[in-house]
């Protein structure tokens, strides 16, 4: 199972979200535990200036953006509205 670190920047905007939201991403954190590109969060690899990142969908308007700091550790960094999340 993969340890997740959460940034103090994930968890201001994440608290921030609707409730049915955050309900997604606790759901949803569960599977990126077990296996960090499953079909159901859509992970991709970011590039340009965000290259070395990536980012799954909560919902077809959320994004969390996160990075893998060991084989066995992932960071999540930032989670926002689609729109605002890479800026």
């Amino acid at each position: 199972m993969i340890e997740v670190i959460f940034s103090e920047g994930f968890l201001k905007t994440a608290k921030k979200f609707p409730k049915n939201i955050q309900k997604k991403l606790a759901i949803l954190l569960n599977y990126l535990k077990q296996d960090p590109f499953h079909p159901l969060l859509h992970s991709k690899h970011l590039t340009g200036e965000l290259s070395g990142y990536l980012s799954f969908r909560i919902t077809r308007d959320y994004r969390v953006i996160f990075r893998f700091i060991d084989l066995h550790t992932i960071q999540l960094l930032r989670a926002a509205d689609r729109k605002d999340v890479y800026r």
